[in-house]
C-alpha cells in the first residue's frame, strides 16, 4: 500500500507503485490533462516516475511554478535542441537551461546563423511539438551515455558526463538520466538531462517565441569555445507573452546604454572597459544624487569617512575575502628580479577598511551604534561578457555604510534603516518593492551557530518593521545573510538595490571590540548596508525608468531660456542670471538654466530642448521682456503660458524641495 498525502492533507492510496499521472487521474480528468510534473516530499520529479513508498506530492501545472519551468526545460531541451539537429545536423549541443521569462540553448554551429535563421528554426520548433511524441525517461551508466555522445560528435556533452562522474552526481549513486523522444518504438531525439520533463508533446502548451541570439562562451569562460546562445521566450498563455513583448519592447526604447549617449551624459570605449566616462550632464545628475544621498545620512547620524582604493592582500586574508572573493579580486604585483615580491589589491568593497577606521581608539558601549558612511570608491574584476553599460562595471562607488553595534541594537537599527530606505525610494520615484532574505550560502565563513543568529536577527527585523519577506537559500555574503530590496520601476521590471547584512564573523576576524558595561571586551555586531548600491548602476536604472525625462532635481538642465530675437538676448540672459541666483537648493549652486542663443528658429529650439528632454522651455518676446515674465512650456508640449519670473522660481522650487516632475507638479 502506498499512501500520498496531498496539500489539502487528503490522502491516496494505492495497492502498489504508482505515478503522479495516476493520482492525478484518481483526482479528476481536467487535472490529469493540465498535470506536467510533480514534487515528491519536495522534490522535483517527472510524472511517469514511480512512487513506491509513501510520501507528500504537488501536482504541477502550467499555472505553478515548478509546472511552467517543467515545460520550459522541455522547450529547450527537448524541442529547440531537436530543432536545431534536424536543421543543422554538424551542430554541437552544450546546455539549455530555464530563465525567468523562457529557456536558451548554447550551440557551436559550424556555420555563422543570423537572425534571420530564427523564424525557420521556430516554425521547426512548433512541427515537433504537434508531432506529440513521448519524452521518456532513462537511467544509463556513464560509460554508455559518454560512448554515445562521443559517436554523435558531441564533445560538450561528454565533458558534461565527465563533470557529473567527477563531482558524484549520479542517480542512484551510479546512473544518469538521458531523456528520448520516442515516435512508437523509434528513438528521434536523445539528450542528456536531469529534468524533470514533460510526458509527452501534446502537454507542451505554451505561448512562445523564439526571440534572439547573443554570443555565449563554454561554461563563461573567455578562454573556451565561443557558443550561440539561442534565447526562446516562454510563457503560459498568449496573453502572457504578448504583454512581455510590449514590456521588452519598451525597456529596449528606453535603454541607457542608447539614451545615455544621445543624452550626452556618458559613453563607454574598450580602452577602459567596464568603466564609464562621464559627461558634464552624468555627472551633474551624478552628484546631485550623491549630494541628495549625503544630506539623507548626516541627518540620519552617520559620519562620513574615505578609505584607500588599495589594500595590501594581508588585510583581504584576515576579512575573507582573499579565500572567498580572490576571482573578483583585480591584484596589483611588485616584482623584483622577476620573482612577485608583495601584493596588493583593488578595494572590492569597503567593509574591512572601515573596520580599521572603528579599531582607531577603544570604544564603548556608549559610542555604539557608530553609523560609519562611505561614497566607496571600487573596482571588481568582472567577466568581460557580464559587463552591461552602467548596470555592471568593474569601477563603481557605493553609497556603502557600515552600523558598529551591540547584539541588543541589530533590532532597532535595522528599523531606522528600513524606514530610510523607504524615505529615499518614495523620493526617487520607487514606492513598489519587495524584501527576499538571502541566507548561506556553501562558500562561506564562520560556524553555523553564528549563520542561525544573523538568519534570525534578519528575519525579526522583517516582523519588526512590518515587511513581508521572500526567501533566498544560498544566496547570502560569504561572511553574513542579507536582507535585498528588489523595487520595481514603471514597466514592471525588478532591479536589486538596497541590501541589509547581519555580519557577526568580520568583526571577530578583523578585532572590532568594545567594552561592554561590565567592563569586557566583547566583538560588535556589524551591519552592512546600502541603499542604492552601485550609483552608476543606480543612475542607469533611473536613465531607464524615466525614459531620461528625469524630475526637475535631477535634470542636468533644468530650464532652457529662448529668446525669439536676437532683441532678447539681453533679457533672456537677466533671466537665466536671475534662476541661478533664486534661493533654491541644489548641489551645483542654483538652478541648471542654459539660453538657446543659435540662429535657429524659436519652434526649432523648442524641439531641440524637447529633443535633450530639458523639464522647461522659457520663451522670451519682445511682450515677455517688458512685462518681465517668461512664457512657459513643457518637455512633453504642455503650454502653461506666461508667468511672472517670481512665480516660476516658485515653482520650481516647490518640485525641487517635494522632488516631484514638472508634468505630475
Amino acid at each position: 500500500m502506498v499512501r500520498i498525502t496531498l496539500p489539502d492533507n487528503s490522502v491516496k492510496e494505492f495497492d502498489g507503485t504508482t505515478t503522479g499521472q495516476a493520482v492525478a487521474e484518481s483526482i479528476g480528468a481536467g487535472l490529469a490533462k493540465a498535470a506536467l510534473a510533480v514534487e515528491v516530499d519536495g522534490r522535483a520529479q517527472d510524472l511517469l516516475s514511480p512512487i513506491d513508498h509513501d510520501v507528500s506530492l504537488n501536482i504541477a501545472t502550467m499555472k505553478t511554478p515548478l509546472g511552467l519551468d517543467t515545460a520550459r526545460h522541455t522547450l529547450a531541451a527537448q524541442v529547440l535542441a531537436r530543432a536545431v539537429k534536424e536543421l543543422y545536423p554538424t551542430a554541437k549541443l552544450a546546455i539549455g537551461p530555464t530563465i525567468d521569462n523562457g529557456c536558451y540553448y548554447d550551440v557551436e554551429f559550424a556555420q555563422s546563423i543570423s537572425s534571420d535563421d530564427l523564424p525557420k528554426i521556430e516554425a521547426r520548433m512548433r512541427e515537433i511539438i504537434s508531432q506529440g511524441h513521448a519524452v521518456v525517461r532513462e537511467h544509463w551508466e556513464p560509460a554508455q551515455v559518454r560512448s554515445y555522445f562521443e559517436t554523435k560528435g558531441e564533445p560538450y556533452k561528454v565533458e558534461l558526463v565527465d563533470g557529473a562522474v567527477e563531482k558524484g552526481e549520479l542517480v542512484e549513486g551510479k546512473y544518469l538520466s538521458v531523456y528520448r523522444q520516442m515516435d512508437g518504438d523509434t528513438e528521434v531525439f536523445l539528450d542528456l538531462c536531469r529534468g524533470p520533463h514533460v510526458p509527452e508533446m501534446s502537454k507542451l502548451t505554451l505561448a512562445f517565441t523564439l526571440s534572439n541570439l547573443a554570443g555565449a562562451y563554454w561554461r563563461g569562460d573567455a578562454t573556451k569555445q565561443q557558443l550561440t546562445r539561442l534565447y526562446v521566450v516562454a510563457f503560459a498563455t498568449q496573453k502572457e507573452l504578448d504583454a512581455y513583448l510590449v514590456m521588452r519592447a519598451e525597456a529596449e526604447k528606453r535603454d541607457h546604454r542608447k539614451i545615455g549617449p544621445a543624452l550626452d551624459l556618458f559613453h563607454l570605449q574598450e580602452e577602459a572597459p567596464g568603466q564609464p566616462f562621464w559627461h558634464a550632464g552624468g555627472w551633474t545628475v551624478y552628484v546631485e544624487l550623491t549630494d541628495y544621498i549625503r544630506r539623507k545620512l548626516a541627518a540620519a547620524g552617520y559620519v562620513e569617512v574615505n578609505t584607500p582604493k588599495m589594500v595590501h592582500k594581508s588585510l583581504y586574508e584576515a576579512s575573507g575575502h582573499w579565500a572567498n572573493y580572490f576571482e573578483d579580486l583585480f591584484l596589483i604585483k611588485e616584482e623584483k628580479g622577476g620573482k612577485v615580491v608583495d601584493v596588493h589589491a583593488m578595494k572590492p568593497m569597503n567593509c574591512p577598511c572601515h573596520v580599521q577606521v572603528f579599531n582607531q581608539g577603544i570604544k564603548s558601549y556608549r559610542d555604539l551604534p557608530l553609523r560609519m558612511a562611505e561614497f566607496g570608491s571600487c573596482m571588481r574584476n568582472e567577466a568581460k561578457g557580464a559587463l552591461h553599460g552602467l548596470m555592471r562595471c568593474t569601477a563603481f562607488t557605493q553609497d556603502d555604510a557600515h552600523i558598529f553595534c551591540t547584539a541588543d541594537q541589530i533590532q532597532s537599527e535595522s528599523r531606522i534603516f528600513c524606514d530610510l530606505l523607504n524615505d529615499v525610494y518614495r523620493d526617487l520615484g520607487f514606492t513598489d518593492y519587495f524584501v527576499k532574505l538571502s541566507t548561506r550560502p556553501e562558500k562561506r565563513i564562520g560556524d553555523d551557530a553564528l549563520w542561525d543568529k544573523a538568519e534570525q536577527a534578519l528575519a525579526d527585523a522583517c516582523t519588526n518593521a512590518g515587511l513581508e519577506f521572500k526567501l533566498s537559500p544560498g544566496d547570502g555574503a560569504f561572511y553574513g545573510p542579507k536582507l535585498e530590496f528588489v523595487l520595481r520601476d514603471c514597466i514592471g521590471r525588478d532591479w536589486q538595490c538596497g541590501t541589509l547584512q547581519v555580519d557577526f564573523n568580520m568583526p571577530v576576524r578583523l578585532g572590532a571590540d568594545y567594552t561592554n558595561e561590565q567592563g569586557e571586551r566583547v566583538p560588535c555586531v556589524m551591519l552592512h548596508r546600502a541603499i542604492l548600491g552601485s550609483l552608476e548602476r543606480f543612475i542607469g536604472i533611473l536613465i531607464e525608468n524615466y525614459e531620461g525625462k528625469f524630475p526637475v532635481w535631477l535634470a542636468p538642465v533644468q530650464a532652457v531660456v529662448i529668446p525669439i530675437t536676437d532683441k532678447q538676448a539681453d533679457y533672456a540672459e537677466a533671466v537665466r542670471r536671475k534662476l541661478f541666483e533664486a534661493p533654491v537648493v541644489t548641489a551645483t549652486g542654483g538652478l541648471r538654466v542654459e539660453v538657446d542663443d543659435s540662429n535657429e528658429r524659436m519652434q526649432k529650439k523648442i524641439l531641440i530642448a524637447q529633443q535633450r528632454k530639458v523639464p522647461y522651455m522659457l520663451v522670451v518676446g519682445a511682450k515677455e521682456a517688458e512685462a518681465g515674465t517668461v512664457a512657459v512650456r513643457l518637455r512633453d508640449g504642455t503650454d502653461l503660458g506666461a508667468m511672472p519670473l517670481d512665480a516660476f522660481i516658485a515653482r520650481v522650487k516647490g518640485e525641487v524641495d517635494t522632488r516631484k516632475d514638472a508634468e505630475a507638479a
